[in-house]
């Protein structure tokens, strides 16, 4: 399975649009090869280099198998958010206080639906999905604000 970005490489830069310095709007992204038996999709985006540990960006999950990506600026239909280090159910922009952080938008995908609360946050998201994880693929972005 991989994940791929039309806006920036694995480890390349993401284009100021998509964090704190531009729109804040979610990054277009393109999901291949997910395994036939797959029953859903989930997204954990986070930034492993925050000063206060790894900061949630975006989560998100219960996305069709079928799909084959998220446009930019949107989430997929019926698909779930949860809760992130913003307190929002919705995507954060990368806003580094200082340096180049590594932004790691995680795809899993599972061999089921996840029946958790919208008020979920990272931890209980991947309590639920741990046992159900077929294979996973990540695409890392960088950026440092400008």
């Amino acid at each position: 399975m991989q994940i791929t970005s039309l806006a920036f490489s694995n480890n390349g830069e993401i284009p100021a649009k998509y964090t704190c310095d531009g729109d804040g709007v979610n990054p277009p992204l393109e999901f291949k090869a997910v395994p036939p038996e797959t029953k859903s999709l989930a997204l954990v985006v986070h930034d492993p280099d925050a000063p206060k540990g790894d900061w949630v960006h975006w989560l998100v999950w219960n996305i069709n198998p079928t799909t084959s990506g998220i446009a930019e600026n949107s989430v997929p239909a019926e698909a779930l958010q949860g809760v992130t280090d913003f307190g929002q159910k919705q995507y954060g922009g990368p806003c580094p206080p200082s340096g180049t952080h590594h932004y790691v938008f995680k795809l899993y995908a599972l061999d089921s639906k996840l029946d958790i609360s919208t008020f979920s946050d990272r931890t209980a998201l991947e309590q639920a999905l741990a046992p159900h994880i077929l294979t996973q693929a990540e695409l890392v972005g960088l950026y440092s604000k400008k």
